[in-house]
Parts: structure tokens; sequence; C-alpha cells
């Protein structure tokens, strides 16, 4: 997104798929090396002037947390090889940002994403959650804009 804080523009987005549906065999690491790779043309394309990401949970699945966590962990070290600062937001703060109710579920976030960004259509949950959390930051940075002299506001693109 673009965003001064007050108003945001959706550019783009979309989901990484690290493993097809025949590649039962693919390892994990390859599957890191696929998230650094394709974030990392992300990154080059768009150039955003900083990065967002949620933080890490812990699931009833150890397992599923620790795999999400890798994956978390490729995506910021795409961000700060090309030097691009990265602020991490809990679930809970994203949903309070973005829907006013830090308990909210997958469709309220969906709804408010779609109307924030003034979208038509529909978003997968991975990519509304995504663009979520660059909202939250957008908010936040407007939040700290308020507090800072006008020569150090925050304004730009998210990832």
């Amino acid at each position: 997104i673009e965003s001064d804080g007050r108003t945001s523009r959706y550019i783009n987005s979309a989901n990484i798929r690290a493993k097809n549906a025949k590649d039962n065999d693919v390892t994990i690491p390859h599957r890191l090396g696929i998230i650094f790779s394709k974030l990392s043309e992300a990154i080059e394309q768009f150039r955003p002037d900083e990065v967002a990401v949620e933080e890490v949970f812990i699931n009833k699945n150890a397992s599923s947390s620790l795999k999400l966590g890798h994956a978390r962990g490729a995506a910021i070290c795409a961000a700060v090889h090309q030097r691009v600062p990265v602020s991490e937001y809990s679930a809970r703060s994203v949903k309070q940002a973005v829907v006013g109710n830090g308990a909210a579920n997958k469709d309220q976030i969906q709804h408010m994403v779609l109307r924030l960004l003034c979208l038509r259509g529909e978003l997968q949950a991975d990519e509304a959650d995504a663009l979520a959390v660059s909202l939250c930051h957008a908010h936040t940075a407007l939040l700290l804009n308020s507090k800072l002299t006008p020569a150090t506001a925050i304004t730009g693109s998210f990832v």
C-alpha cells in the first residue's frame, strides 16, 4: 500500500506459494528460499520505504507455529538484506487498528481491508491479513507523526 497515514492506496498484493500440490518432497529450506527470493523480487520491484510483519504467535500446533516463524524469518531477512526497515505488530494490535476490535475474526478483517483500500471483489485470507498489517503500520506511523516535527514525519509505501 501507499499511505500518508490518513488515506491509503492499494498498490499490489499476492500470495507466495512455496509448494505445489505435486511437490510433497520439497524441503523446508527450499521453501524458505522461495519465500526469500519472491519477497526480494517484490521489494526490488515496488521499492517500499518500510516493511511490516505480524509478530509470531503460538498456535495449538507447535509444528505449524515453528514453520510460520521460519517463513516470517525469511520475509524479514529479505527486507533487511535490501536495507528496508522492518516493524512488527501483534495480531491483536493489527485487528484493533483495522477493525477497531482486537478480537476481530477473519471475515471482519477482510471486510475492513476491502473497505479501507476501496477494493471490490474478494481477497484470500492471507492476503487480507498482510494488507491489514500494512494498514496497521500506516496508522501507527500517523500516530507517531503527530508526535514528530514535520521534518521527521513518516510517509511512504509499505509491504
